[in-house]
C-alpha cells in the first residue's frame, strides 16, 4: 500500500535513509559521512507535516515502511530567459535493499508520477550521484532524461 507518511513511520524511514546514505558513502566517501543520516528526527517531523514536502511510503502487509519517496513541490518564476514552471522534485526514493527487484520502486515511482499530474506539475526532477549506476538505469528506464550536468574538480 502507498500512503502519505505519518509520525509513526519515522523509524522505518530512518532505516531507509541509513541505507541510502551507505550507498552514497560507498560511492563518494570524500563527501558523505558514514553512520550519519540526511535528516534528524525533528527535521523528519517537520517534513512530514509540510504539504510542500510530502513523503509517500510503501508499506507491507504489517504496515511497515519498505520504501519511501521524499518529494518537494518547487515553483520556478519566469525570468528573462526561462518560462515559469512547477516541478515535483524527488529528493529521495529508496526501497529496502532486501526487496529490490520486486517492482516496489517502479510502483512507487508511478504513484509519484500520478501525484505530479494531479497537482499539475510541468516536470518531475531529481538528482543522481555519478557512480550510482543502478539508480541512473532505473530512472532512465522510467523515461527521465538529463536536464543538465554538474561538473566538479576536486582540489587538494
Amino acid at each position: 500500500m502507498i500512503r502519505r507518511a505519518t509520525e509513526k513511520d519515522i523509524e522505518g524511514i530512518k532505516n531507509l535513509l541509513n541505507q541510502v546514505l551507505q550507498v552514497h558513502a560507498d560511492i563518494r566517501p570524500d563527501l558523505f559521512k558514514e553512520s550519519s543520516r540526511k535528516y534528524n528526527d525533528l527535521e523528519l517531523l517537520q517534513i512530514i507535516r509540510n504539504d510542500q514536502t510530502p513523503i509517500f511510503v510503501y508499506t507491507n502487509e504489517n504496515d511497515e515502511v519498505v520504501a519511501h519517496a521524499f518529494l518537494e513541490i518547487r515553483y520556478n518564476s519566469e525570468t528573462n530567459n526561462m518560462y515559469a514552471s512547477k516541478e515535483l522534485y524527488i529528493d529521495d526514493l529508496c526501497v529496502e535493499k532486501s526487496l529490490k527487484g520486486k517492482h516496489i520502486g517502479s510502483t512507487l515511482f508511478e504513484y509519484v508520477k500520478q501525484y505530479a499530474s494531479l497537482i499539475k506539475c510541468d516536470f518531475i526532477t531529481l538528482n543522481v550521484w555519478e557512480g550510482n549506476l543502478s539508480a541512473m538505469n532505473f530512472y532512465k528506464h522510467k523515461g527521465l532524461k538529463p536536464r543538465k550536468h554538474c561538473l566538479e574538480m576536486k582540489l587538494d
